[in-house]
């Protein structure tokens, strides 16, 4: 159970922060990039869920179920498996978030119009919200990997699975809230030369 009762602690003043695990890392170490960024994608779509909270139900509720795992996916990263005992189970996103997704993804796509051409940001507030989430979450993405690529770091593979399957989700999500891609903005090659 998280308990918060003070906010500051002044344990952060040194420019580190504590792990799951206890170790404190700096700030601007991989790691905490890579759970930051994943928050940073959570508040991205907070923003967005502001414009679809009345208009698009079912949208909304899937958008809110991602957030939650987002918090997951954090915590998830803010602990590595380190190999030793933490005496507690760490959080970890597993193989049912990531299919969750796809089956999401799956129901908004099937009304979707196919695509004739890249889609630019834009058309609606909530697409270009969404649209904004989707290039945040593949950062998370690309930090992950990178993060992946270092033999002294454990990245949880259904984690990184998930986060590649939100930044699907946001952009299928963007193109239904853009009366199901009818008002996409199309990118046309060349157009101003």
């Amino acid at each position: 159970m998280v308990k918060l009762n003070k906010i500051y602690t002044r344990t952060g003043d040194d420019g580190t922060t504590g792990l799951g695990t206890g170790e404190r890392r700096l700030k601007s170490d991989l790691r905490v990039d890579a759970y930051g960024t994943v928050d940073e994608a959570n508040a991205c779509i907070g923003l967005a869920r502001l414009h679809t909270a009345g208009t698009h139900a079912e949208l909304d509720a899937m958008l809110g179920r991602i957030q939650n795992d987002l918090f997951d996916l954090g915590a998830d990263l803010a602990t590595p498996d380190t190999g030793k005992d933490l005496g507690y189970e760490p959080l970890r996103i597993i193989a049912s978030q990531v299919k969750r997704v796809e089956e999401d993804i799956d129901r908004l796509n099937k009304n979707l119009q196919p695509l004739r051409s890249f889609v630019l940001s834009g058309g609606s507030p909530a697409s270009a919200a969404l649209h904004l989430a989707r290039t945040v979450a593949r950062r998370a993405e690309r930090i992950m990997v990178e993060l992946a690529q270092n033999p002294a770091e454990h990245i949880n593979r259904d984690g990184l699975k998930y986060i590649n399957r939100v930044s699907d989700f946001l952009f299928v999500a963007a193109r239904v809230v853009n009366d199901n891609g009818n008002a996409d903005v199309l990118w046309v090659p060349g157009k101003n030369r």
